[in-house]
């Protein structure tokens, strides 16, 4: 498996797993919309999952929540705002993740000094991006997801759901790797267009998922697949969450997109000295 990442000509090594914390500069995400789209509040957030032991922080200026209203790549450019550059200022040696479908906005985090690019899409919203990731250079986050933003929570998959998600990413990556991009982190896309079922057989079955050649990112956090199977709300299920983080790096998931830094800081670290016991 490829263990390590070249982010604009310095290695990050996933041997370790990383925890990737959220910072939603929107108005409307579904568990904490509102709270850090201003400067001041997301450089304060920032500071706190830096503190927590945050690796990567995932910035992301639109809702993809079932029934979200989509924005335009210009209306995400000014709710960043200064943001990025500004967490570079007071933070430089943090490493930013991008999310965003938008080719233009992928060029404006670029110069802003973003270092990895999160897309949602593949590809598939924007005929530009990928050419445009491919021009920066950075690394790219690949996720399975339906062809569309208007069906992205649709559920059409009948058959075998990891072996739907190999047949997305074998073709996806060849098509990657064609644009000359080939620092890839594969995310089986949790939330998106799956069925309750078949989020929990991803998760059994994570090994088996992008043919153990690429680092899997898992983004189970606050998503309704859990707290719905428990007649819970999204804030209700920290400890469920944990339990599933474990299960996820057992299975080999390398990082955790995550709203709980420390928690999913603390599983790591439990996970990490299990397999020390099992060496010894």
């Amino acid at each position: 498996m490829q263990n390590t990442i070249n982010i604009r000509g310095k290695l990050l090594n996933l041997s370790t797993p990383k925890v990737m914390g959220i910072l939603n500069v929107t108005p409307d995400s579904f568990s904490d919309g509102g709270k850090f789209n201003n400067e001041k509040n997301a450089l304060l957030q920032v500071e706190k999952m830096i503190a927590e032991g945050a690796d990567i922080l995932d910035v992301g200026a639109q809702s993809t929540k079932p029934n979200a209203q989509k924005i335009s790549a210009k209306e995400e450019i000014v709710r960043f705002g200064k943001i990025i550059s500004q967490i570079k200022k007071e933070f430089p040696e943090s490493i930013i993740s991008l999310d965003t479908f938008y080719s233009e906005v992928v060029k404006f985090g670029f110069d802003e000094g973003i270092d990895i690019v999160n897309d949602i899409s593949a590809g598939q919203y924007d005929e530009n991006l990928l050419k445009t990731v491919a021009e920066t250079g950075l690394p790219y986050i690949l996720m399975h997801s339906n062809s569309a933003y208007e069906i992205m929570h649709e559920k059409q998959i009948d058959n075998d759901i990891i072996l739907e998600i190999n047949k997305f990413f074998s073709a996806k990556i060849l098509e990657l790797n064609q644009f000359g991009i080939v620092d890839i982190i594969a995310d089986p896309g949790f939330g998106f267009g799956k069925t309750i079922d078949q989020q929990f057989q991803m998760l059994d079955e994570l090994q088996h998922i992008a043919f153990e050649k690429l680092p899997i990112l898992v983004g189970i956090s606050r998503k309704s697949f859990i707290y719905k199977s428990l007649g819970k709300t999204p804030l209700e299920i920290g400890e469920e969450t944990d339990k599933l983080h474990l299960k996820a790096l057992e299975k080999g998931a390398r990082i955790l997109r995550v709203h709980d830094v420390k928690n999913a800081k603390r599983t790591i670290f439990e996970y990490s000295d299990n397999v020390q016991d099992t060496v010894l």
